[in-house]
């Protein structure tokens, strides 16, 4: 059975799954609440991750120990805490781990965690027509979230899902605390 770290960096957030999986086509909580962090914003909150690689640790400095690597540029990922320098994230497979905070992007992208495409709405509402579709396992930009339902785009088309078939949205704590 491969470690930890090896399966990590194997499945599925890896970048040959979602380099180019993003087309489209015509938790329990570690606390009540936001916290006040030392950037100012809240916690939990949700960012993506800047580059191909990037590197994730058991705590917040390069002397801790590499627990995987991330391999998915644009993944979504939620701070759970954060210092100066270092942000936790939970990621959509529920792995908790500190990354620096130059490998972070505020821009807010969600992921279809699930395998099966999913219908993208022209409008926030069920029954409303298909506008595109969303691969499984694919990341897209999140405009917006509004009465459980966001607003996504990609590949020059955008859609309504509901906040539960996305990762990315939820504004509860999606990991728990090791």
């Amino acid at each position: 059975m491969p470690s930890k770290s090896e399966h990590r960096s194997s499945r599925g957030v890896s970048a040959a799954i979602l380099a180019g999986a993003a087309v489209l086509a015509g938790g329990r909580a570690l606390a009540d609440g936001p916290k006040v962090t030392p950037s100012g914003l809240d916690v939990p909150r949700y960012v993506s991750l800047k580059y191909d690689d990037v590197n994730a640790r058991n705590g917040p400095d390069e002397a801790h120990q590499l627990l995987w690597i991330y391999h998915a540029k644009g993944m979504p990922v939620q701070v759970v805490a954060e210092t100066r320098e270092w942000r936790r994230v939970c990621d959509p497979e529920g792995g908790l781990a500190w990354v620096h905070k130059r490998t972070t992007d505020g821009r807010r992208t969600a992921m279809r965690v699930q395998p099966t495409t999913l219908p993208l709405l022209g409008s926030p509402k069920e029954g409303a027509k298909v506008s595109a579709y969303l691969k499984g396992h694919s990341v897209a930009v999140l405009d917006k979230c509004d009465k459980g339902w966001c607003k996504l785009r990609a590949d020059g088309s955008s859609g309504w899902a509901k906040e539960g078939d996305i990762w990315g949205a939820a504004p509860a704590v999606q990991c728990h605390k090791d």
